[in-house]
């Protein structure tokens, strides 16, 4: 599942669980369903901070070396 995919869905489940009127049985699964794309979004952006902090970094050793 890609970042937006999981952040859409995150988005109209926090909506469902906003408007109300599901029962309880319906809110904890889509509690459930939220912490898990909650989870996806937050692997997304720590892989996506990694390969930046990697890119930066590679950025700056290759400044540092001499022509």
């Amino acid at each position: 599942m890609s970042y937006e995919q999981a952040r859409e869905e995150l988005v109209e489940v926090v909506r469902k669980l906003e408007a109300g009127g599901t029962s309880l049985e319906e809110s904890l699964a889509l509690w459930e369903r939220g912490e898990e794309l909650a989870a996806t979004c937050q692997q997304w952006l720590e892989g996506a901070r990694k390969r930046l902090a990697e890119a930066q970094a590679a950025h700056a050793t290759d400044e540092k070396k001499p022509d």
